[in-house]
């Protein structure tokens, strides 16, 4: 994980971003809350509260907000490589989580942490080797029963990609099928997992959104996630 190439783009994320995904009709902010509230409606299904949730890979911060909308009683750490990206995050939210610095590899946090830990499009940046090592690093700060919830680009779907391609924070980016993502957080000890697809429409087409819910099982979304538990110690 460069730091360097994270520092480079902290300042300028957020206008990168929004004239890469100008095709989709929709503002960074939807792309951003749509995750944090699936999170929190599959918890609530389960009947469980975080305490204490990690957001990993956590950048300039753009899930913070919805994030302590959703968990108003959690305490939240964001944890990244990119130190400016960390000072950005603390400037747009003073006081509204901790901010850790980490070096890509080691999670500066004791065994069995967190009740949840969230990545938002963030191993896409990760060279794949890497991927492993750092699930398992991110298991051993899950709690027994703790949820951790894998964002990442579809690279099936061509807006998608396309996106993607336009985008200078991800022209280093190396896109994951879920069925891949899945298998590595399985080689990382965290074998009940799932996976679901989401954003199969347009802004314009936004009135179709309430079908979504059914689709989730189609690999043609946007994006998709994978949920996985940890059962054991």
């Amino acid at each position: 994980m460069d730091e360097a190439e994270f520092d480079r783009f902290a300042d300028e994320y957020y206008q990168q971003h929004v004239a890469s995904i100008r095709l989709s009709g929709e503002a960074p902010e939807f792309f951003h809350r749509y995750k944090v509230e699936d999170v929190a409606a599959t918890l609530r299904g389960a009947g469980t509260t975080p305490l204490r949730i990690l957001d990993f890979g956590a950048g300039v911060g753009n899930s913070l907000g919805a994030m302590t909308e959703a968990f108003p009683t959690s305490e939240i750490v964001l944890l990244d490589p990119s130190a400016r990206s960390l000072e950005v995050a603390r400037a747009r939210h003073p006081g509204k989580a901790h901010f850790q610095h980490f070096d890509g590899g080691q999670i500066p946090f004791e065994d069995g942490a967190f009740d949840l830990v969230f990545a938002a499009c963030v191993f896409h940046h990760i060279p794949s080797s890497f991927h492993v090592p750092l699930l398992k690093e991110i298991r051993r700060v899950m709690k027994r029963g703790a949820s951790i919830f894998v964002f990442e680009h579809n690279p099936v779907n061509p807006l998608t990609r396309k996106a993607v391609r336009d985008c200078p924070f991800d022209e280093n980016a190396v896109l994951i099928s879920a069925g891949t993502m899945k298998a590595r957080l399985r080689d990382a000890g965290l074998p009940d997992c799932s996976v679901a697809y989401r954003i199969f429409f347009p802004g314009f087409l936004s009135a179709l959104r309430a079908l979504e819910p059914m689709l989730r099982g189609v690999p043609l979304g946007a994006q998709y996630y994978v949920h996985a538990i940890k059962r054991d110690g």
